[in-house]
């Protein structure tokens, strides 16, 4: 009997261990895990999401766009949950900009993805 509390333990152990892991990734193996993520994307499904990712960054761009707005390129790695909620961000990029349009990407809703979590960029250059 003492098997059965004991692979209970175990797998709220590694359970608890991989939620940490998942909440100590950082910007850099976020941005790589959002990589193969949306590589092993069908064509029409990352289509749909590229579609759906241009909309969620024309709201955010005009709602925090500034005459002075320094335009450097960043970047903005979502999780999103199974309905496509945008659960968790990581940015690479420290403007007034960037930060805001984190923000606005914060809690939007793109097409559910194909598991989850599902890790997917924004990759923002503004040079003509």
């Amino acid at each position: 009997m003492r098997t059965v509390p004991f692979a209970m333990l175990m797998l709220a152990a590694t359970t608890a261990l991989s939620a940490h892991a998942q909440s100590t990734m950082d910007y850099a193996q976020a941005k790589q895990r959002a990589d193969a993520d949306e590589g092993s994307l069908h064509a029409l499904t990352s289509r749909a999401m590229r579609d759906a990712q241009a909309r969620v960054l024309d709201d955010a761009i005009a709602r925090c766009a500034a005459p002075d707005a320094d335009t450097s390129p960043f970047v903005v790695v979502a999780e999103l949950d199974a309905a496509g909620q945008v659960v968790r961000t990581w940015r690479d990029g420290g403007t007034t900009l960037a930060a805001c349009v984190q923000a606005q990407i914060a809690g939007r809703t793109l097409p559910a993805p194909p598991r989850a979590p599902f890790l997917t960029s924004f990759e923002l250059s503004f040079t003509p």
